[in-house]
């Protein structure tokens, strides 16, 4: 009897010392697993806060609406070899700034492609625009286009003009702008015609939309049209805009640029499909 009591105080000891480390192991377990999901939350977060900025700086087409710096840089590349070789290069870039009530907007692409050490495309692009707000819907421009394309009927395409601009649809999942005015064109015919370049008032009209569809996915396109007496043309950019993992995204995109009066022995349309790997910076 004596040595019942003895023996049972000393089992509670004794569980009890074996239990503290399995609380303990316990504890850590619920405490790593709290730590996995607080990361899944935060990287959440940052993909939910990069496509939100991303929609900022297109609030009205070109940057105005975001506060401070922002930007991206893509790039495209792939080649073959064997029975024939090619190669295929594009990068771009894009960044701005914005005060909510100003907006300055840079962007830049650079296309190249070749087949059998021929070249086959050569063409980069450049451009910058000014907004500002007057309301909440309606703003006024200044915008700079230039273009070189070593394979088109118009060598170089450049135009400066003004105007202004109304979003005609603005909610949290779509906008859409549209924006006009008169410029300056100035344009160089390719090197091998016999035409004169153009160097002549132009209008200008564009429109860019943006759609969230949800998911970190969202689609953007834009349209921007010069025309003047010689020729008119047409620029449209449609994307599709996939989060891989915070800054990183997934663009697949489908430029279209189109002359009315290209030159003899010139196509009037040019279409280019690119998938591209984004990183927006902030």
């Amino acid at each position: 009897m004596g040595l019942q009591n003895k023996t049972l105080p000393f089992a509670v000891l004794l569980a009890s010392v074996l239990a503290v480390p399995a609380v303990a192991q316990q504890s850590a377990v619920f405490t790593n697993v709290d730590a996995a999901g607080d990361a899944v939350d935060d990287l959440e977060d940052d993909i939910q806060d990069e496509f939100a900025e991303a929609r900022d700086s297109r609030k009205f087409g070109n940057g105005t609406g975001a506060r401070g710096w922002y930007g991206s840089v893509s790039a495209t590349a792939n080649g073959t070899s064997g029975n024939s070789d090619t190669a295929d290069l594009g990068v771009g870039a894009r960044f701005g700034y914005g005060d909510g009530v100003n907006g300055h907007d840079f962007v830049l692409s650079y296309n190249y492609s070749e087949d059998d050490d021929e070249s086959t495309a050569n063409s980069l692009a450049a451009a910058y625009d000014y907004t500002r707000m007057f309301n909440r819907d309606f703003y006024g421009y200044g915008k700079i286009r230039t273009t070189y394309d070593e394979f088109s009927s118009y060598e170089t395409d450049s135009f400066i003009g003004l105007g202004v601009g109304y979003r005609v649809v603005n909610t949290h999942d779509m906008t859409w702008s549209v924006q006009a005015g008169p410029g300056w064109r100035y344009a160089e015919v390719a090197d091998d015609t016999l035409a004169d370049d153009i160097d002549e008032v132009a209008g200008s009209l564009a429109s860019k939309f943006y759609y969230e569809l949800g998911n970190g996915m969202f689609l953007t396109n834009d349209t921007d049209i010069i025309t003047s007496d010689a020729d008119t043309s047409v620029t449209n950019d449609l994307g599709f805009n996939v989060s891989i993992s915070g800054p990183l995204a997934m663009r697949t995109s489908l430029l279209t640029e189109y002359h009315s009066d290209p030159l003899d022995g010139y196509k009037k349309t040019d279409n280019t499909l690119g998938v591209s790997l984004v990183y927006s910076f902030k």
